[in-house]
């Protein structure tokens, strides 16, 4: 079969699967989603084992660590897989849900109910887990959910997708609501991006060049999310200790993901007493610094940060610095620079923290804590199927609400329109 008839073919069971979905009850998908969690813990061995072939070749294509990070399927990826999966399953469900009811002078009862999007396609580089999390989320949503993962993942993918479409099967649930594409070529992603008779919405995961090729390219709504240019604002009223473990925590737990800290904001007023020894512990944990002017008299060590620096999303433990006159001057660095994705500022200044989550237009804004909580698990949805920077129709980490959509609902005892 060519690539566009098996393409085709595959949106086609989705659409059908997604009917079946939509008309699943809390009770069922709750147990499905149980007996993933428990499926995927019991085959870790064989996880780990397919997800090794997938790192052999990335090594061999010479994929950057940043890159093999992501990929990387053990012990603690599982278990976080297993346990996003049971989060999901006990998240209240949103189908069916009636969001408001009024009555109109004429006596109609009006009112919106939440529904499924019904086919939903990922497109995503590495990070076998989003198989996981996405399927998860699509189902308790009761949408269908089409997968392309890299070529760089494919074994830990059709994998991952037997495994629980044998759970679907078990719970005589039709095996089109999870499917990955098992297709490497890039024809595929193109053909997929067609089908707007039979997807409804399509969800980019990976770098910026991934997601600008996908909307260009599709005839179906896309979430975007180009990349994650996060900022952590250090006001003059901060608490030292807070923000060297903050900042810390921004830059260097995971900075390979799009929520890490990639640019440093310093009132003038702290900056003294805040950067040098903030730099030391920088330093000794391999972070490369760039700052501006006021930045270097301070840390001479520090590389000049260019105007290309204030866009870089690093992905990397590189950082830029730049010391602000006041917090004015730090939004409108966030405005200029930022990409709508995570902002915090650190302060003990109640005022000024509601200002900052007030005038900062990003999907996520946080005071006094690290830019690494914008993600869905953390905020408490289960897990999250993307971080959506426009906000249409969605905006910030997605769950289970974000994957549905509202239909009016009317109550009528004889009404016709005059």
């Amino acid at each position: 079969m060519d690539v566009k008839s098996e393409i085709t073919e595959i949106a086609k069971r989705a659409k059908k699967a997604a009917t079946i979905l939509s008309r699943l009850s809390s009770t069922v998908k709750e147990r499905v989603l149980l007996k993933m969690a428990d499926e995927i813990q019991r085959q870790r061995e064989t996880l780990i084992r397919e997800n090794g072939k997938d790192l052999e070749y990335a090594r061999s294509i010479g994929l950057s660590e940043a890159m093999l990070d992501r990929l990387t399927l053990k012990d603690t990826t599982i278990n976080s897989m297993a346990a996003g999966l049971r989060e999901v399953a006990l998240l209240p469900d949103p189908v069916g849900k009636v969001m408001s009811m009024w009555r109109r002078p004429n006596n109609l009862l009006v009112g919106k109910m939440r529904i499924p999007l019904g086919v939903i396609g990922i497109i995503y580089e590495s990070r076998p887990n989003v198989t996981v999390d996405a399927a998860a989320l699509c189902l308790k949503s009761g949408n269908a959910v089409i997968l392309r993962g890299g070529s760089e993942a494919i074994h830990s993918n059709m994998v991952i997708a037997r495994i629980l479409q044998a759970c679907l099967k078990d719970e005589g649930i039709h095996e089109g609501a999870i499917q990955v594409i098992a297709r490497t070529e890039r024809e595929a992603v193109y053909e997929m991006l067609q089908l707007e008779e039979y997807i409804d919405l399509i969800i980019p995961r990976g770098g910026e060049d991934l997601i600008r090729a996908v909307v260009s390219q599709s005839k179906i709504p896309v979430i975007k999310h180009y990349k994650g240019v996060c900022h952590v604002y250090v006001d003059e009223n901060a608490d030292l200790e807070m923000a060297y473990d903050i900042c810390m925590n921004a830059k260097i737990q995971r900075p390979a993901v799009c929520n890490a800290m990639e640019t440093l904001l310093v009132h003038q007023n702290i900056a003294p007493r805040f950067l040098p020894e903030m730099a030391k512990k920088y330093q000794s944990a391999g972070v490369i610094l760039k700052g501006c002017s006021r930045t270097r008299q301070l840390l001479p060590a520090a590389e000049e940060a260019t105007e290309k620096d204030w866009y870089a999303e690093y992905l990397d433990l590189v950082l830029a610095i730049r010391i602000v006159d006041d917090m004015d001057q730090a939004i409108d660095h966030i405005e200029q620079y930022g990409s709508l994705h995570t902002e915090s500022i650190i302060t003990q200044d109640y005022s000024r923290s509601q200002r900052f989550l007030n005038e900062v237009n990003s999907s996520t804004v946080l005071v006094n804590a690290s830019t690494r909580f914008s993600d869905g698990f953390e905020l408490g949805l289960g897990a999250e199927i993307g971080i959506s920077t426009t906000k249409l129709h969605a905006f910030g980490p997605m769950g289970l609400e974000e994957l549905t959509t509202t239909k009016f609902i009317i109550y009528g005892d004889g009404q016709i329109r005059s």
